[in-house]
C-alpha cells in the first residue's frame, strides 16, 4: 500500500498527490476532461442567456443555486464527518472561492474593454502561469513532458482565440490588464484548490468555494445592479449551469485534483475552448476553419504529451 498523506515528511510546502495508484489518476484526469467538456458545451447556452440578464446577477444566482444543490448532495457525508472537519474544509474552500470569484469578475469586466478573442487568449495564460506559480510555492518544477504540454496548450489557445489579431491596430488596454488579472486569479485558484483538496474533506471544500463565490457575487451587485428580462432560456441556462457546470463540475474538479497536479489539470482544462468550438460548429452553425483545427490539434497533442508519464509522487 502507498503511504498515507499524513505519513509523508514535510520539508516546507510541497505539492502532494494522493498515491492510490494509476487507475485513480486515470479516472480523475478523465473526469477533469469531462468537466472541460461540460464547460465548453454550456458556453453557447450561457452566451445566449446573457443577452437578457446582467452578468453578475447571473453569476450570483448560479452560485447560490449551485450551493443549494451541493448542500443536498453532500448533506449526509458532511453530517458524518462532524463540525470541525466540515468547518476546516469550508474555510479552505473559501480561500479557493475568493480566487474563483475574482477570476470571473475580472474576466467579466475586462470583456467590456477588449475583444472576445483577446479575452479568450489572455484568460488561457493561466495554463502557463500554473506551473510557474506551483514551482514558486512548492519549489519544484514540473516534469519536462508537462512543460512541453503547457507550451503546446498555450500555442493551441493562441491559434484558437487570436485569429486575425493585428498588434499594429490593437494595443493593450484596461480590458487586457483586467483579463490578465483574471488569468492570475484562475491560476491561484487551481493551485490553491489542489492544495486544500488534499488536506480536507473534498465535499466541504467544494461547498466552501461555491458559497464564497455566491456571497462575493452578491456583494458585487453593488457595482453592477441586477437586471433581467426573464424568459425560459434564462431559467434553463441557470438550472443547467448551476447544477452541471457549477455544482457537479466543481465537485468533480475538487475530487480529481486530489489525484493529479495543478499543472496537468491546467493542460486538461485547455480542452474547454475545443469543446466550445465543437459545440458552436454542431449546434450554432459556425464554420470550421484551419485555425480551429490546428489550434484544437495542438491542445489534444498537449494532452497526449502530459499523459505519457504519471505525475511525480512527491
Amino acid at each position: 500500500m502507498s503511504p498515507s498523506r499524513n505519513s509523508l515528511p514535510d520539508k516546507g510546502i510541497r505539492e502532494r498527490v494522493v498515491t492510490s495508484g494509476a487507475p485513480a489518476r486515470w479516472r480523475a484526469e478523465s473526469a477533469l476532461a469531462v468537466v472541460a467538456l461540460v464547460w465548453g458545451a454550456t458556453f453557447v447556452v450561457v452566451k445566449q442567456a446573457l443577452t437578457g440578464i446582467s452578468t453578475v446577477y447571473f453569476l450570483a444566482i448560479r452560485f447560490w443555486l449551485a450551493s443549494f444543490f451541493l448542500s443536498l448532495i453532500f448533506f449526509a457525508p458532511l453530517r458524518r464527518i462532524g463540525f470541525h472537519e466540515t468547518a476546516r474544509g469550508l474555510a479552505g474552500g473559501a480561500v479557493a472561492g475568493v480566487f474563483l470569484w475574482l477570476g470571473y469578475m475580472l474576466q467579466t469586466f475586462g470583456l467590456r474593454y477588449t475583444t472576445a478573442g483577446k479575452s479568450g487568449f489572455l484568460t488561457g495564460l493561466y495554463i502557463v502561469l500554473v506551473p510557474l506559480l506551483g514551482a514558486a510555492i512548492y519549489r519544484r518544477w514540473p516534469r519536462m513532458s508537462e512543460l512541453l504540454g503547457v507550451a503546446l496548450a498555450a500555442a493551441g489557445m493562441a491559434i484558437l482565440t487570436l485569429p486575425g489579431f493585428d498588434p499594429r491596430t490593437q494595443r493593450v488596454n484596461i480590458g487586457d490588464a483586467l483579463t490578465i488579472g483574471c488569468a492570475v486569479a484562475f491560476a491561484f485558484h487551481l493551485v490553491t484548490l489542489g492544495f486544500v483538496s488534499q488536506r480536507a474533506r473534498y465535499e466541504a471544500v467544494v461547498l466552501g468555494q461555491i458559497l464564497c463565490a455566491a456571497v462575493l457575487s452578491t456583494v458585487s451587485l453593488l457595482v453592477e445592479p441586477p437586471a433581467a428580462i426573464w424568459n425560459r432560456q434564462i431559467v434553463f441556462a441557470l438550472l443547467l449551469t448551476s447544477l452541471f457546470a457549477t455544482a457537479l463540475a466543481f465537485a468533480i474538479q475538487t475530487w480529481g485534483q486530489r489525484y493529479t497536479t495543478a499543472t496537468r489539470t491546467a493542460v486538461i482544462f485547455a480542452l474547454e475552448p475545443v469543446f466550445a468550438l465543437v459545440t458552436a460548429v454542431v449546434l450554432g452553425g459556425e464554420a470550421l476553419t484551419w485555425a480551429a483545427v490546428s489550434g484544437g490539434g495542438a491542445i489534444i497533442a498537449a494532452i497526449l504529451v502530459v499523459e505519457l508519464k504519471p505525475p511525480s509522487r512527491g
